[in-house]
């Protein structure tokens, strides 16, 4: 790890937000890319998933996603339960940013793509008795929009489309159908 992202990761647990926004911002461009560092950060992000402050768990759950492209070992899918976890956190906001990123888990592998496919799926089902449901599902059905554009495997279209298909409500149909226009991508 080089300096300048020595000093991005130390300043992730900074009580100055903008400061932890700047070093999270700085280290998801690095992480988007293949990084030989991962597995000196790897156990620390795993276990900031049940940080008691919801930011760092919003961190380590966004971070680990990023670094499932870094993982040649494939330990995500030891730590994927503790990962999505955080996106049903009691913070929605923080569950958010963690559903937002975990699709890029599915970029990872095969066996990756399938588990998160799985995963997503069952959440998009589940999560209909919830305050923000319509949230939870466009999320959803974005981030399987995300992960077709990168892998182009016709499973993860046909399952988003077949989740779409399953909304009662026309109106929100209409709202996770409009990410899967042809041309757009998410």
């Amino acid at each position: 790890m080089d300096e300048i992202t020595q000093a991005n990761w130390d300043k992730l647990r900074s009580q100055d937000g903008n400061q932890r926004l700047e070093a999270l911002n700085s280290l998801l461009t690095t992480t988007d890319q293949h990084v030989d560092w991962a597995y000196a950060v790897w156990d620390d992000l795993v276990a900031s998933l049940c940080h008691a402050d919801n930011h760092q768990r919003a961190i380590a759950a966004q971070l680990l996603a990023n670094l499932a492209k870094s993982d040649p070992e494939r330990r995500i899918l030891n730590d994927f339960d503790a990962l999505f976890a955080v996106t049903k956190d009691e913070r929605f906001v923080t569950a958010r940013h963690s559903l937002q990123a975990i699709w890029k888990v599915g970029a990872a592998g095969k066996q990756q793509q399938q588990l998160v496919v799985e995963r997503l799926t069952g959440r998009f089902r589940d999560c209909v008795t919830e305050k923000n449901c319509t949230l939870i599902r466009y999320d959803i059905i974005q981030g399987l929009r995300k992960l077709y554009d990168l892998v182009q495997d016709e499973t993860v279209r046909e399952m988003a489309l077949a989740l779409i298909a399953t909304e009662a409500d026309s109106k929100y149909r209409k709202k996770y159908a409009s990410l899967w226009r042809p041309g757009k991508s998410a």
